[in-house]
């Protein structure tokens, strides 16, 4: 008999991943950047709101889509259904050999860099060499952070081959770990340190960058890059206990404790820090956290990032290695991804192409460039599959729907169309850039080609 997925992860295990690969390192580090760009804390924690409402909407979508197809790969099984083989294929092909991979690489650097605090030498160069192609040269340079990156993806991918119920016990310890850490640094924070409600009323004298809707538009980048990871439990919905209860709940529930949380902690921020000590640091968290806990606070945030970025790099590489899982399954990739593991019946196989690739990009040290194209090519899936509930609603009328989306057709249309003008906005900021990304993705259509022709001759 085929071995099959392990229905492993239970309401409070479904919610961890949902909240811990939303909860990362952005939190801790953006709030500067999207005052820069609103001029007002009152206009950053609109924009944290926006950008809450929209994901909301979002997990709201996919909620009836996982509770109506609770099926391991998500939304590429949603857009294999909705749309066809060839879209689902597309979706595959970004997210395994770009978007999910170059973001699991960013999270997994993002660790080593906040390691790096404590252990300084890390950031030094370990390996350098020279190789020689005909007339030119290539230059190789890898740092302890680098190398330190790779090793922690390939920690965490083994982790997670060995059985679903341990990286999911591993995710809800440390998404608990690091909501007790921005529990604490929003309670001593709005307690202990000494600061003033009058910040919120004070300007930094920086107005809306390129105008208001360019300004909104940017910070908004920053928030939804914080608040990305919401997709991810429908990923694993073939693993979750009860789905049809389950997923629903876990997608809002940790969709909303999110928002709470990063909300709180920008109140937190913007009360210790005037605006204008906002700007001066990149590191907003930390200079906080050094106001009311001395140099002790540094390390008490390094340490909660820590916690943070584990957890949120644990669940991206649970979540996706499913996709190229559940896409070999289909026969639209090589047939040993959608092997399991026969003791602890995982995707190995996918889960170890997923950790080559993303420790690939992870020592390339190339992340900001990746970052942009991995953000925009998520959110045209984003509209995509969201769309896919007014597809599925009109061509399967009766697939069962233990949940349907609160407030359809609106929510859904809502979010579909800030989704567009979301993208439309990103590419006119930084068209080169994501020129290539679309280039990337259109490489697909070929990719899928040749793969049905290939098959074909087998």
């Amino acid at each position: 008999m085929r071995p099959e997925l392990v229905k492993g992860l239970g309401l409070y295990g479904a919610t961890s991943v949902v909240a811990g690969t939303m909860i990362g390192t952005a939190i801790f580090l953006v709030s500067s950047d999207m005052l820069r760009d609103v001029g007002t804390p009152v206009m950053v924690l609109v924009v944290w709101l926006f950008a809450g409402m929209l994901s909301l909407f979002g997990a709201l979508g996919y909620a009836e889509l996982g509770a109506a197809i609770p099926e391991a790969g998500g939304e590429y099984v949603y857009l294999h259904r909705a749309y066809g083989p060839i879209m689902g294929f597309l979706y595959g092909w970004t997210q395994f050999l770009v978007a999910k991979s170059a973001s699991i690489a960013t999270i997994a650097t993002g660790f080593l860099l906040y390691l790096a605090y404590f252990f300084p030498r890390l950031a030094g160069v370990v390996w350098q060499g020279r190789a020689n192609f005909g007339s030119h040269a290539l230059a190789f340079r890898l740092t302890g952070i680098q190398a330190g990156a790779t090793s922690m993806i390939l920690l965490l991918s083994l982790i997670n081959v060995l059985g679903v119920r341990r990286s999911g016990a591993v995710q809800t310890v440390f998404t608990a770990a690091k909501l007790v850490v921005l529990a604490a640094l929003i309670i001593l924070g709005l307690t202990i340190g000494h600061g003033s409600f009058e910040h919120f009323v004070s300007t930094a004298g920086t107005g809306f960058r390129g105008g208001f809707l360019a300004g909104i538009g940017m910070a908004t980048v920053s928030a939804l890059w914080a608040y990305d990871g919401w997709n991810n439990l429908s990923m694993v919905a073939g693993e979750v206990e009860n789905p049809q209860r389950n997923m629903p709940r876990a997608l809002i529930a940790g969709s909303l404790l999110v928002a709470v949380v990063y909300v709180l902690a920008n109140i937190a921020y913007f009360h210790v820090l005037s605006p204008s000590e906002v700007l001066s640091t990149s590191t907003v968290a930390a200079a906080a956290a050094r106001r009311f806990l001395g140099q002790a606070g540094g390390a008490f945030v390094a340490v909660g990032v820590l916690i943070s970025t584990f957890a949120t790099l644990n669940g991206s590489i649970l979540a996706g290695s499913r996709i190229p899982y559940a896409q070999a399954r289909d026969g639209l990739f090589p047939q040993t991804l959608a092997s399991l593991n026969a003791r602890f019946h995982t995707p190995a196989a996918a889960i170890l192409a997923q950790a080559v690739i993303a420790g690939l990009f992870a020592l390339s040290g190339e992340y900001r460039t990746l970052y942009t194209k991995a953000i925009f090519s998520e959110w045209v899936f984003y509209a995509l599959v969201t769309a896919g509930v007014f597809v599925l609603r009109r061509r399967e009328p009766a697939l069962a729907r233990p949940y349907r989306t609160w407030g359809y057709p609106v929510v859904p249309a809502v979010f579909v169309i800030l989704a567009v003008l979301f993208l439309a906005n990103t590419f006119a900021e930084q068209r080169s850039d994501l020129l290539w990304c679309l280039a990337l993705m259109a490489s697909g259509v070929p990719a899928y080609l040749l793969w049905q022709l290939w098959r074909r001759r087998l």
